[in-house]
């Protein structure tokens, strides 16, 4: 009975360390889900992201190239978690908004709190038969911002 129990759980291990890498979210709501629970500690330090898991292959491009232009290690225009928006903290009382899907195209707002009330505006993009995050932005304040764009200033 040890063998099979064993087994079970090296299969949960590798799932765990590997699961968001693999995953295929048929839905918006089931992207911005897995993206607000998915441990940033357990991602790849060398990845082009924290979040790469979740990002499609334009936004990865862009972080590549961010990357390229600074070097490893040097901190861009960039310098905060865009998921959480902020250096620190955690969205709690998360809500995902309905999202408005065009084609292979969705965009849908999340509110939540992290010290104080978020909302961020997420466009999506469908790839390899899934959501993936095309792009993540703070419309509101005094200072709004948009990941590509922060990107791009580079």
């Amino acid at each position: 009975m040890r063998l099979p129990a064993l087994f079970a759980m090296t299969l949960s291990v590798i799932f765990l360390a590997f699961g968001a890498h693999a995953a295929t979210y048929k839905t918006p709501q089931a992207l911005i889900k897995a993206l607000y629970v998915y441990d940033i500690e357990t991602s790849d330090p060398d990845a082009p992201s924290l979040y790469t898991p979740f990002l499609s292959k334009g936004l990865i491009a862009a972080f590549k190239k961010e990357r390229e232009i600074l070097g490893n290690g040097q901190v861009g225009a960039l310098n905060f978690d865009p998921v959480i928006n902020g250096q620190d903290g955690a969205a709690t009382n998360l809500k995902i908004g309905k999202p408005v899907v065009k084609g292979d195209r969705a965009e849908l707002d999340v509110t939540f709190t992290n010290g104080l009330p978020v909302r961020l505006h997420y466009t999506l993009v469908r790839e390899n038969g899934g959501w993936k995050v095309d792009d993540i932005a703070n419309l509101q304040g005094e200072y709004p911002w948009s990941v590509r764009e922060l990107l791009q200033q580079e």
